[in-house]
């Protein structure tokens, strides 16, 4: 379905961005790939898929790198065409507490990258009348929780700029859509997980079962693959009209 299209994205050597880039390959997508993972072997999975893949090791909390990697992505490939937005970091405290450092760079990286990353990507999708920007989100950037402030209003602000940048591309080929994960089991989220059983002297399916209990009544992780193929989605024909959407998949967890 994708056969020909090239797309960009962010915090893609694991979890939830690699996943969407594997997703995107399978379909015919030409993939650049981002992060500070394994990138080797995240570059041999998606080559695997038979498409064309590469690399660039922008940092998402500058913005000359930033507009770097997308230059570089249009001129190794000839167009960029999708753009998921996925780079992400977290840090937990009350907001008294919160290291000052620690707000400005998840507020860099989670927010105002994606700002960088579209607003160099737009032009050539306007151009050719047709383009993808698929910004990952959170269930929190719908509802909140304590102790999370600066990733809340992060996320809060990722679906307010996704409904802005929709509304002003209305009318072109381009899509500007967000979507708002629950628990999914990254290696990010299994690190609580692992830190949740230490501390209660429990086992790890147990601590799982008891983070999930808290927010999200399916008590099912929701996978990066399920994500990946709602993105899929969002590229194709059938979505065409979908614009300036925050999909929320947390098995209930916005329900409540």
């Amino acid at each position: 379905m994708l056969e020909g299209k090239t797309a960009l994205v962010t915090g893609s050597t694991s979890g939830i961005g690699l996943g969407m880039a594997l997703a995107l390959a399978r379909q015919g997508a030409h993939v650049m790939l981002n992060g500070f993972g394994d990138v080797e072997g995240a570059k041999a999975e998606v080559a695997a898929l038979g498409g064309r893949v590469s690399y660039h090791g922008a940092d998402m909390s500058k913005p000359a790198e930033i507009e770097a990697m997308v230059r570089a992505c249009e001129a190794e490939f000839g167009t960029l065409d999708i753009l998921v937005n996925n780079a992400g970091i977290q840090h937990v405290a009350p907001v008294e507490d919160f290291p000052v450092e620690r707000w400005d760079a998840i507020i860099a990286i989670n927010l105002s990258s994606a700002f960088h990353t579209t607003r160099c990507a737009l032009p050539g999708m306007k151009a050719r009348n047709w383009g993808r920007v698929l910004n990952i989100a959170s269930v929190h950037g719908l509802v909140a929780s304590a102790q999370k402030s600066a990733y809340v209003a992060a996320k809060h602000g990722i679906v307010g700029f996704t409904k802005s940048v929709a509304l002003e591309n209305a009318t072109t080929g381009v899509t500007i859509n967000a979507i708002c994960p629950g628990w999914v089991l990254t290696p990010l989220v299994q690190k609580q997980v692992d830190a949740r059983a230490a501390q209660g002297d429990i086992s790890n399916e147990e601590a799982k079962r008891q983070l999930l209990a808290e927010k999200q009544p399916s008590l099912q992780f929701t996978t990066p693959d399920q994500l990946a193929e709602l993105a899929v989605f969002l590229c194709s024909p059938a979505a065409d009209n979908i614009r300036g959407v925050a999909w929320n998949v947390d098995g209930g967890w916005v329900a409540q």
